[in-house]
């Protein structure tokens, strides 16, 4: 009788495999944010560019691998350098990736991916010998986890739950960014404002040749290889309470400050958000340039509603007394609560122009299946005896172990010596 209860007590304890699917999905589901879209442009000059694409899946024909891609590119002297680098770099990041990773160790890898596809983009355009050039400002957005990569000055920002605003990005422009300026110099470059007749200089900081603004940027083989496509990258992980990212080219921030273009439009819905953000940048300053924005809410989903504007101050006092009370909480519970309150988790930041500090330093990085080893920008196999580790001083060194990836082909290794000055560039302007 003993043993036949307890057999029975066991059957009572197993659970239909269906029935756990069932619940797994169902976990899934809650977890997975509700993911809401606007966007509203006004053109001046027809150089912007936007993606939005809501149906990338990290494994083909599986629906709870899917992320969602969102960009902005800002071309300048001409918009053949944004159109293609929208119509080529999501591929090439991709591409990028190794094949069959969880979403943990893909999440991870995204920040070389995207190292690789800025410099492969680039690469590719300046072959075409045209002299476009144009920002980039990519986000990817996988459930809480946003990873966001960018060159130029297109900004992306958070707005959170309390009224919060993180820049997400780094304007590469030489006359904010000291640290650009003085790599740009000491790569070759000449960085000076504009001089007119009688010596006297104008507008702001650019690099010469070429008079380029930026530090940073796809495209611009006329102004020098010093003006490098290799991204600042960011990843946070948001809250349960989710967020809203604000993405736009430089119509809108030059225009209106990150803070200024969240309040505008909180509590709007995206679309309308979108539209209230454009309408305040062409309020502040008219239409001087083309102005484009994209918003993103990342919403729990159990609940449809934007970002509400930040706690009155009456309510300070209370904010305080429940940090105290989590503070005095056990580790455990505290782990818990992180989850259901504001906070945003920093993942990942970089934003060195090395791209042998970029590609990382794996023994094994590079090599594919097929036991050749892959060049880890454009991917394409190459021979043992051909690979040149992306941390060797130079074609011709030996001081780096011939086994030590990751590796580059010869065209990527005089692309990487010239972005950093130690050679000029090969390609020639048509």
């Amino acid at each position: 009788m003993a043993s036949g209860e307890g057999r029975r007590c066991h059957h009572h304890d197993l659970v239909p495999l269906a029935a756990l699917l069932k619940r797994e999905m169902k976990s899934e589901r809650m977890e997975k944010p509700t993911v809401r879209i606007g966007q509203a442009a006004q053109s001046k000059k027809g150089e912007d560019y936007f993606l939005v694409k809501t149906d990338c899946q990290r494994v083909p024909g599986n629906s709870s691998t899917a992320f969602s891609v969102f960009a902005i590119f800002d071309g300048h002297n001409g918009n053949a350098a944004a159109v293609f680098t929208k119509e080529n770099l999501l591929n090439h990041v991709l591409c990028a990736l190794p094949r069959g990773l969880g979403r943990d160790e893909w999440l991870q890898a995204l920040p070389r991916a995207l190292v690789a596809g800025f410099v492969k983009t680039d690469k590719e355009f300046q072959s075409r010998g045209e002299t476009s050039g144009t920002t980039a400002t990519f986000v990817i957005v996988d459930r809480w986890t946003v990873t966001v990569a960018s060159v130029g000055d297109s900004r992306c920002i958070l707005d959170t739950q309390g009224g919060a605003v993180t820049t997400l990005t780094v304007d590469h422009r030489l006359e904010e960014n000291i640290e650009e300026r003085e790599r740009v110099t000491a790569s070759g470059g000449e960085v000076g404002r504009l001089s007119i007749v009688g010596g006297a200089e104008i507008g702001p900081l650019r690099c010469w040749p070429g008079g380029l603004c930026l530090s940073r940027s796809i495209g611009d083989m006329d102004v020098g290889e010093f003006i490098v496509p290799i991204p600042y990258v960011k990843q946070v992980k948001l809250s349960k309470a989710g967020g809203r990212l604000i993405i736009a080219s430089d119509g809108i921030w030059d225009a209106v400050s990150s803070e200024m273009a969240a309040k505008s439009c909180r509590g709007l819905p995206a679309e309308l958000a979108a539209m209230q953000v454009v309408k305040e940048a062409l309020r502040t300053r008219g239409l001087k340039d083309d102005t484009t924005c994209i918003v993103v809410d990342i919403i729990p989903p159990d609940n449809e509603l934007p970002p509400t504007p930040p706690p009155k101050k009456r309510n300070k006092l209370r904010d305080l007394f429940l940090f105290r009370k989590r503070s005095r909480d056990t580790a455990g519970k505290l782990s818990k609560k992180l989850s259901t309150i504001n906070i945003v988790e920093e993942l990942f930041e970089e934003g060195s122009a090395m791209l042998a500090e970029r590609l990382g330093n794996e023994e094994n990085s590079g090599q594919s299946t097929s036991g050749l080893f892959v060049c880890a920008v454009c991917q394409v196999d190459l021979a043992p005896s051909e690979g040149i580790s992306v941390h060797a001083g130079s074609i011709f060194s030996t001081s780096s172990k011939p086994w030590q990836g990751p590796f580059l082909c010869c065209d990527c290794r005089n692309k990487k010596d010239a972005m950093e000055g130690k050679r000029p560039s090969g390609v020639k302007v048509s």
